[in-house]
């Protein structure tokens, strides 16, 4: 089996992180129904790669890309005992290539460069009926911590 190799993100990998980062949203729409129905975008990849306060993580054999995940700087708010925290996002393996330890590798990197950065405290976001990410997300370590609840009303008209 081909090793995999992890190294952070570059601009020429764009058209391949935009591809996962649709994959993403296709994945998410069946838990997410106020999403626009056209084609979306999450995330300003294109701004990440190079910026200091983001780090954008590529797993690869050979020289094909195979996951992705970023982790980046956040503002904490003013009462929490931590100023600044870690935020993880777009996390993304192949379908072929899941079940092999990758998200594990990628969520391991991204860790220990929130420790770099001496942040303390590492958030992530995931839908309630996402049990497979939610799974993925607790053997990493993450517990649940808060859920968001909302209410659809229906349309709301101004006359």
């Amino acid at each position: 089996m081909n090793e995999i190799v992890l190294r952070s993100a570059t601009l020429e990998d764009l058209d391949v992180l935009l591809e996962f980062e649709q994959g993403i949203i296709t994945a998410e729409r069946p838990f997410e129904p106020t999403l626009k129905s056209e084609r979306i975008s999450y995330y300003n990849i294109k701004s990440f790669i190079p910026a200091d306060d983001v780090e954008v993580v590529v797993a690869c054999i050979a020289d094909e890309i195979i996951g992705s995940g970023y982790v980046k700087i956040e503002k904490s708010k003013s009462f929490q005992k931590f100023d600044y925290h870690a935020y993880i996002g777009f996390m993304f393996v192949r379908p072929e290539h899941r079940g092999k330890g990758v998200n594990q590798l990628l969520m391991d990197k991204m860790l220990l460069w929130a420790k770099e950065k001496n942040l303390t405290e590492v958030r992530l976001e995931v839908y309630n009926d996402n049990a497979p990410a939610i799974r993925a997300y607790e053997k990493a370590g993450f517990r649940k911590h808060m859920i968001e609840m909302r209410l659809d009303v229906g349309e709301n008209t101004v006359e």
